[in-house]
């Protein structure tokens, strides 16, 4: 598993290591699996589709949601094929709750929530997103810190959990799962703080310029979906509303693409399996594989 936050290089890293593993590549990334969205998600370009095969990359509309429970049991399929007839997988995210999905599953967290559901989207309707994040953050106070604050949809799902069970929605997610039949191995990109930032806003100026405006204008009849609650969408359908300017949304897709990727750094450090490696270093992520594979054999 390669992981690390938004704008750390885990795509190219990914790929060489599938690339010299001779393997496929699974995505934990909540966002890339919708089709239309190339440039606002950053899927793999055309050259890392060509050199490995990838799975979970615009095969899907951004109506057919996936939740982390379907995308598991999904996942789970594909990595069994895939063993059929490779050693290794290659699985590469930044989204903590699909990586946790794929590794160790959850708990049987309640599904018939709908009243208590239909109760907080009026309460979101009538009072406002920020209400209910801080009630979240009463409720579930670890699970406040490392989600995604500007998602309607995380937001109520963990508050309808807390409520039905009585208990925060961190602590069941955080208990002991299921058993897998396959290692895991986990490689973390981390950057000098400055320098992810730095990486990210430059990375934004290169979205805008590959033409995700157009991008944004094509999907913003679809802008209640829960897959267009991205950052880099949501700022660009403020302006296209009057709400602000294009430069003040800019300047918002890098502010919250910074606070993203420190919400994803939060999740990924409470992770003890997790092997560091410094920036995009291809040859110490190698040498963990290697070790380990020998340790495995």
């Amino acid at each position: 598993m390669v992981v690390g936050p938004t704008g750390s290089g885990k795509t190219d890293l990914a790929v060489e290591l599938a690339r010299r593993l001779g393997t496929e590549i699974i995505s934990t990334d909540s966002r890339q699996f919708y089709r239309g969205m190339p440039i606002g998600t950053a899927q793999p370009e055309e050259h890392h589709l060509e050199a490995v095969r990838h799975h979970f990359i615009a095969d899907r509309r951004p109506e057919d949601d996936l939740s982390s429970g379907a995308y598991e049991r999904e996942a789970l399929e594909r990595l069994e094929e895939i063993f059929r007839t490779h050693s290794t997988a290659v699985a590469v995210g930044g989204s903590g709750l699909y990586i946790d999905a794929l590794c160790r599953g959850f708990d049987d967290l309640p599904s018939d929530t709908a009243e208590v559901r239909a109760e907080l989207m009026q309460r979101l309707e009538n009072e406002g997103l920020d209400t209910l994040v801080e009630e979240l953050r009463t409720r579930d106070e670890a699970h406040w810190e490392v989600v995604d604050r500007h998602n309607p949809a995380r937001v109520v799902r963990a508050l309808e959990v807390c409520i039905t069970t009585g208990r925060p929605y961190s602590e069941q997610r955080t208990a002991p799962q299921h058993q897998r039949p396959f290692n895991i191995l986990k490689i973390a990109l981390q950057w000098p703080r400055e320098e992810l930032y730095d990486r990210i806003n430059r990375r934004v100026d290169l979205m805008m310029a590959a033409g995700l405006e157009e991008e944004a204008r094509k999907l913003y009849p679809l802008r209640h979906l829960n897959a267009l609650q991205t950052v880099g969408y949501k700022e660009l359908f403020e302006w296209f509303d009057g709400n602000i300017s294009r430069e003040e949304a800019v300047e918002l897709i890098k502010r919250n693409s910074r606070r993203y990727a420190k919400r994803q750094m939060t999740w990924f450090r409470r992770d003890n399996t997790i092997h560091w490696i410094e920036r995009c270093d291809v040859e110490q992520a190698w040498s963990i594989i290697l070790e380990n594979l020998t340790l495995n054999e």
